[in-house]
């Protein structure tokens, strides 16, 4: 939501005590109400009561995907997200394609990286959630040509480890930034797939029926018999096959072909006879005299899809005929790529054309050509050494700002572009120390006064469809605040009586005052609940989350949301250098997660992003004073721990995960009761 679309509530609804908050105010919001309270919870606090004219937010670009709806009753942030790059930057996707991060939706499933041994490799992980804002834009133009559009805070993989778009030598600023000098990694920019066009679906169903089809004329008794068949092991070529066929005026049917084997995959033929099919398929996949792009990119498709491999890295196409080797050199030829043929010396005369220019090229096939079997698409646990042209030419300050977007991933990167990208988390270093929902959240709180009575109208309008709902996404609806103005049980109220399905994030115990209402939620649609707990010293709790819960407490929550049927997700987080990262407060704290009932645990060390970073220096030299050195020797590149720290207590987090059975996920479920139909893993990401 926009702060235009905002407005005040009536003058003569105003309580006493309260007043209009006019400019300078640090938020300004003209005509809203300013109201401080009396109470010690709330000392040194203003609320600023709006009445907002729409609740159920849509993340912006979002047209075509029905997904991604958040409410945010409270906005009490003045610090904006961090975010990454423009919407239509492509994401490497697990089935091998590519998607445009606008399109991305809790749930899918792409590519990130992960060090497995001595190289960083390729795995498939999953996106945990999404967000989007308007922030200054800068465009990096690489070697290859590549453009990436991106906010200064955004990071990217270089030989010299991860890096941000802009940062300086010095001060408060201080961070590894990008500079000419650097080369980024990854595999290069993608090609833009193929449109569906005639000519594509001509050209893909002449290699494949060359490829791997038959058509005879068979002789019975007194008439001839005109056949097609083309079987396969791959339904998702066989289908395209089909689809295309079907839109050509071919009718065909499906059947098994030849009888299941222990050691053989099932297969299915789709057959086609009578003359007038049989012609019409001779003439669909004949020679042209002039193949178009298009025809081309077909036809790669197809005869990959029909006598294609890609294992051990290695790109080949297949065959004895020496017209379609001739049609498959002259395309690849055509679109600049680089092969040699490789003759096995069968009888057979079978020979093979094998695609050089490794990983880069593989991809460069696969995104321009679009093959259907995605199988033979999977680059999971390569290794990320290829040599591509990503050497940073240009950073320009764009002078505007621009909508950008985040992900959060299993993996805390992803592959956009052909660059790999860190994680922008959705929160600054605050919610990471887990601070209050006060501090920077609770001093200055814009309150939605009228949010309940705007989900129940927004949920009843004929154009709603009942897409899931995030809530705590943006900042903790269950802040000390909501203890004030109850909007909560309203809101869940709205959604049990629609029965639309939704997740909470909040590390407030506060949520147990609507646990009968999310019982009854559950009962009827599908519900997420997550926490956080990054330690259970008391001391150290007192000391550097003062204004919490407890973890005991918010464990407490946990074991009695368990206990009411939900499944719990904990974030272990932050996990402090030096004071929650030995051996024996990382197995009390888990052992503690664990004896909650939490379905799983993940782990997440300190961050100190600039801001947050002088006030914990400040109370750590205060508080810790031996313990300086420390940090600026693990924090001295930046906002992040060095990767070998991160990954050692990530790796001891794991191992009392698994010593107190929390092995099944490294992302809390967030699964609704069991008696009601699942919902997508990891409906959002704890505290993030």
């Amino acid at each position: 939501m926009r702060w235009d679309n905002l407005s005040a509530p009536p003058d003569e609804g105003t309580p006493d005590g309260a007043a209009p908050a006019t400019p300078p105010l640090p938020l300004a919001l003209p005509g809203a109400i300013a109201r401080t309270f009396d109470t010690p919870g709330f000392a040194g606090m203003t609320f600023y009561e709006v009445r907002a004219k729409s609740i159920i937010n849509r993340v912006p670009g979002q047209s075509r995907v029905p997904f991604e709806w958040t409410v945010n009753p409270y906005r009490g942030c003045s610090h904006a997200c961090v975010y990454c790059v423009s919407g239509d930057t492509p994401i490497l996707m697990a089935d091998g394609r590519t998607r445009p991060i606008c399109e991305l939706k809790q749930g899918d499933r792409i590519y990130g990286t992960e060090r497995r041994g001595a190289y960083r490799r390729y795995v498939v992980t999953e996106v945990l959630a999404k967000w989007t804002t308007v922030k200054p834009a800068y465009r990096i133009t690489l070697e290859d040509g590549t453009t990436l559009v991106a906010s200064g805070d955004h990071r990217f993989l270089s030989d010299r480890g991860w890096k941000y778009v802009t940062g300086a030598m010095g001060g408060t600023a201080q961070r590894p930034y990008l500079t000419t000098n650097n080369r980024l990694i990854g595999t290069g920019r993608f090609a833009i797939p193929p449109k569906e066009s005639a000519d594509y679906r001509r050209g893909y169903l002449c290699g494949m029926v060359r490829g791997d089809g038959t058509i005879g004329v068979y002789s019975l008794r007194n008439s001839w018999s005109h056949q097609f068949r083309l079987a396969l092991i791959d339904c998702e070529a066989l289908d395209r096959a089909e689809r295309f066929l079907a839109e050509a005026g071919i009718e065909t049917r499906r059947s098994p072909f030849g009888k299941p084997l222990p050691n053989r995959q099932p297969m299915e033929a789709i057959r086609a006879s009578g003359e007038a099919n049989i012609n019409a398929i001779r003439e669909l996949i004949s020679w042209p005299d002039t193949p178009t792009n298009d025809w081309r990119l077909g036809f790669l498709a197809g005869i990959f899809d029909a006598e294609g491999s890609c294992s051990r890295g290695i790109l080949r196409i297949s065959n004895c005929a020496d017209d379609i080797l001739d049609r498959t050199a002259d395309a690849l030829d055509h679109f600049g790529f680089h092969w040699v043929v490789e003759d096995r010396g069968r009888p057979n005369r079978l020979r093979q054309i094998r695609l050089a220019g490794g990983l880069p090229e593989r991809l460069r096939f696969f995104h321009l050509t679009d093959p259907a079997i995605t199988r033979k698409r999977n680059i999971e646990g390569t290794a990320l050494k290829c040599q591509a042209a990503l050497r940073v030419i240009t950073i320009e300050d764009l002078g505007l700002e621009l909508p950008l977007w985040d992900i959060t991933t299993g993996t805390s990167d992803f592959i956009a572009n052909g660059v790999v990208s860190h994680n922008c988390f959705a929160r600054n270093t605050h919610t990471y120390l887990d601070l209050d929902a006060g501090a920077d959240f609770d001093r200055k709180v814009i309150v939605k006064v009228n949010a309940g009575e705007l989900v129940r109208r927004e949920l009843a309008a004929p154009k709603w469809r009942g897409a899931h709902i995030a809530m705590g996404t943006n900042v903790d609806c269950y802040q000390r605040a909501e203890g004030r103005y109850r909007l909560m049980p309203q809101i869940i109220g709205a959604l049990r009586d629609f029965a639309n399905p939704f997740s909470i994030l909040t590390k407030g115990t506060l949520l147990l005052r609507d646990l009968p209402l999310l019982r009854q939620a559950a009962e009827v649609t599908r519900v997420g609940l997550s926490y956080s707990v990054g330690f259970v010293d008391e001391a150290l709790w007192r000391a550097v989350e003062p204004g919490t819960p407890s973890p005991r407490r918010r464990l407490d929550a946990v074991r009695q949301l368990t206990d009411a049927g939900f499944s719990v997700g904990v974030l272990m987080a932050p996990i402090l250098p030096g004071l929650s990262d030995d051996d024996e407060s990382i197995d009390a704290t888990v052992a503690a997660i664990a004896a909650s009932g939490a379905t799983n645990v993940t782990a997440l060390p300190l961050h100190l992003r600039p801001g947050a970073r002088d006030w914990y220096a400040r109370w750590l030299a205060r508080e810790f004073p031996h313990l300086v050195p420390r940090y600026r020797q693990l924090y001295q590149a930046g906002a992040y721990a060095p990767q070998a720290y991160q990954r050692e207590v990530t790796a001891r987090v794991r191992m009392a995960a698994r010593r107190h059975g929390l092995h099944r996920g490294e992302v809390g479920d967030n699964r609704q009761l069991p008696e009601a139909p699942p919902a997508p893993a990891a409906e959002q990401l704890s505290l993030l």
